[in-house]
């Protein structure tokens, strides 16, 4: 992977990275993402954020805690770093309501909270740093809806709709984007389903019912993310499906890239989380100085920076992926997806 300020600087994100010598020396922060059913926050989120941290202040001390999905184990996890002197912390939220609480606690006693990935809508958090999650939402189903167009699927044809939990509020900004790139096109969404905390095998139950309900009259599925995608593409091998609808996805995992690749998946969304972290770690610093970070603008009333991601097809993974360094070919072209690879000139 080439280096975080390379991936930066093809983002146009221009960073402060001389600031380590005013920050806060010896401060705590906290980084408590919510759950592990994605693998991005352990493989991308935090070491993109600890090692940014690292060079804006090598004094200080980072807390990572993971609540896998447990809205209880995230609030005691926000106590005990709160006790443990933290001054700023990162929250993702596992329950984006339920971190309104938290939120208020945090300021109560002088500490600030950066809201990451997930807003959270019923109190403001000090700042805000995410991808832009509606922007995603509508990208993916825009992007489904050119493919069926492009395939002379004709309209009135139908798609299914898997969104993300429905505790999460950024899984409802993706599902008002879907819903918004969805309502315009000609199609019709044959059924819709939140998926409880992201879970695969809940999305891949659901989607094994509507296949069996609805059969070759599903055109398309947008689900979305990689995980709930995933679920979706398992439970259509499942049930023989011969001719795979296309299917969306998000996050770029290494295993919807390779589904990409074998043509078992349509798209995904490249979002470097490192790049989102960064960020993070940088309006941490900036808050531990006193200072008022910028913000691009507001969102839930709460100062913001939203990056814009790219959709990625097997048209142009080569370039969004390998060419950028995201990603290295040795990673994913293995086994049986290496013909997949060279087929899409990925690798000779």
């Amino acid at each position: 992977m080439k280096t975080l300020s390379h991936l930066l600087a093809s983002t146009g994100i221009v960073l402060s990275l001389g600031s380590a010598a005013f920050a806060q020396e010896n401060a705590t922060v906290a980084f408590l993402m919510p759950d592990q059913a994605s693998t991005r926050y352990e493989q991308h989120d935090y070491p993109g954020f600890k090692a940014e941290m690292e060079k804006l202040c090598p004094s200080c001390t980072v807390i990572y805690q993971n609540a896998n999905a447990d809205v209880a184990l995230q609030q005691q996890q926000f106590n005990s770093v709160i006790a443990q002197g933290a001054k700023v912390i990162v929250l993702d939220p596992v329950d984006s309501a339920a971190a309104a609480a938290l939120v208020e606690i945090a300021q109560s006693q002088d500490v600030k909270v950066i809201a990451y990935d997930r807003p959270i809508p019923d109190k403001p958090a000090d700042y805000y740093v995410s991808f832009d999650n509606q922007g995603i939402g509508q990208a993916i189903a825009q992007s489904l809806v050119d493919h069926l167009k492009a395939k002379g699927v004709p309209d009135g044809a139908g798609v299914l709709q898997i969104n993300g939990s429905p505790t999460d509020a950024a899984a409802g900004l993706i599902r008002d984007g879907i819903d918004s790139a969805l309502d315009a096109s000609p199609y019709k969404t044959l059924a819709e389903f939140d998926t409880p905390d992201w879970a695969p095998p809940k999305a891949q139950e659901w989607a094994a019912g509507q296949i069996t309900r609805f059969g070759d009259d599903i055109k398309g599925i947008v689900a979305a993310n990689d995980g709930t995608g995933g679920g979706a593409i398992a439970a259509l091998k499942a049930a023989g499906v011969k001719e795979m609808p296309p299917v969306t996805g998000n996050d770029a995992t290494i295993a919807a890239l390779q589904l990409i690749i074998s043509g078992d998946q349509y798209n995904t969304i490249s979002k470097p989380s490192e790049i989102v972290a960064a960020a993070a770690a940088n309006v941490a610093v900036k808050l531990l100085k006193g200072e008022t970070p910028e913000a691009t603008q507001k969102l839930y009333e709460t100062p913001s920076q939203l990056f814009v991601p790219a959709v990625v097809t097997a048209e142009n993974i080569k370039a969004e992926i390998f060419d950028k360094g995201i990603n290295k070919p040795e990673e994913i072209c293995t086994g049986e997806y290496v013909e997949g690879c060279r087929k899409l000139g990925i690798i000779q």
